[in-house]
Formats: C-alpha cells, structure tokens, sequence
C-alpha cells in the first residue's frame, strides 16, 4: 500500500494543469491569500476522500479476496485501463499547438472563494479515487499506516505548498522563478502529460492484476 500511494501522491503533484493555474494565482493581486485558499481546498479533498474510505471500511484492511477487495483492485484496474488508453491516444495524436485556456486569464480577478473552488475542480479525480481505492487497504490501528497516509497527503500537495512558501518568503525571486516554471511546464505539458497517463496506468494495471491472481 505504501508505495502505492508514493506512486500516486507524485502523480500528483507533478500534475501539469494545476500548477499552472496555480503559478497564475501567486502572479496576481492578494496570491499568496488565493494562493492558500486553493491548497486550504485541494487537502481537504484529498483529507476527505481517504476519511471516506476509513470509515466504509472501519480502518481494518479488506479480507484478501472478499468482494469489496475485489472490487477495489477492479476500480483501480479500469482507472489504470482508463489512464493507459487516455495517454496512448493522446501520443498517436502528437504534439500540436496549444494556447492556455481562456479562463486562465481570469485567474488575476477571482476571490478568494473562487480560488478554493478551483482548487477543487482542478483535482485530478481520476487519480484521486485511485488513490482513495489504494487506501482500503489502511489498517487505522497502526502508527505506521497513519503516517502513511498523512505523507500521501502532504506529497500529493507538495509542489503547492513549495511554490507557495516559496511566493511567500522570497515574493520577488519567486515571480522570475515561477515565471520561467510555468513557461516551461506549457512547453511540455502534452509530453507530461502522456507519460503519467502511461506510466500510472501501466503501473495500476501491474499492479491490480497481480492482486487479483495472487
């Protein structure tokens, strides 16, 4: 379970779409306040997905083979499928022109409350729920599981809170250097983005059908 969740909390974070949004909050009046609000949201989703799964499960791993572990293990498969066929598509598609979305540029405009609304919508759900599928497997009486959990939480949110510290103590250093981030993660975001649809979904698969053989 816990490099399960190392995979997937770094999938994550390394997700190309909000942190650029995210860049463009921290550039625009009152950042780091919209800056906060937006990662206040994105931990709570994630704080509230995995509570979700403890309290189905009662905090005691699932019974190998019983139907609710099988059909974890078969959610994580069809997400892993879902993920692997996204990427595949998108990479015989090739590289094409590509501009920010429209409502990028709004972003300088928005409240506080519209900030943290984005750091919900802007959640990558469908690793998220992989995620949360993972989280079955939690036994809620051990240090160590709990640990393991609250690290997912924090990995899955470190690029933001890195950025937002970063905006926060050194503002003028952070606007050149987030800058040249955010350039460089839109150069490349169709190329991040085929590689974590494959390698996450190849590694559910893996991983799904060794615990349903095994």
């Amino acid at each position: 379970m816990v490099l399960d969740l190392v995979v997937i909390g770094l999938a994550i974070t390394v997700g190309p779409l909000h942190n650029t949004a995210f860049i463009l909050l921290l550039s625009g009046p009152k950042g780091v306040r919209k800056g906060l609000a937006f990662i206040l949201a994105w931990l709570a989703c994630l704080v509230l997905v995995i509570a979700g799964v403890v309290l189905v499960t009662g905090g005691e791993p699932l019974v190998h083979k019983s139907a609710p572990s099988t059909a974890a293990l078969a959610v994580k498969l069809s997400l892993g499928f879902g993920m692997v066929f996204y990427g595949e598509r998108k990479r015989r598609r090739g590289r094409r022109p590509r501009q920010s979305p429209k409502w990028f540029a709004r972003l300088d405009n928005i409240s506080l409350w519209s900030a943290a609304g984005l750091g919900i919508l802007l959640q990558p759900w469908g690793i998220v729920a992989a995620g949360g599928a993972t989280a079955v497997q939690a036994n809620m009486s051990s240090l160590a599981t709990y640990l393991a959990l609250i690290g997912y939480v924090l990995l899955a949110t470190s690029s933001l809170l890195v950025m937002e510290l970063y905006a926060t103590f050194r503002p003028t250093a952070a606007a050149t250097g987030l800058g040249h981030l955010r350039s460089w993660i839109e150069g490349h975001q169709d190329q991040a983005i085929v590689s974590l649809s494959l390698g996450l979904g190849l590694w559910l698969v893996g991983q799904s059908l060794y615990g349903l053989v095994s």
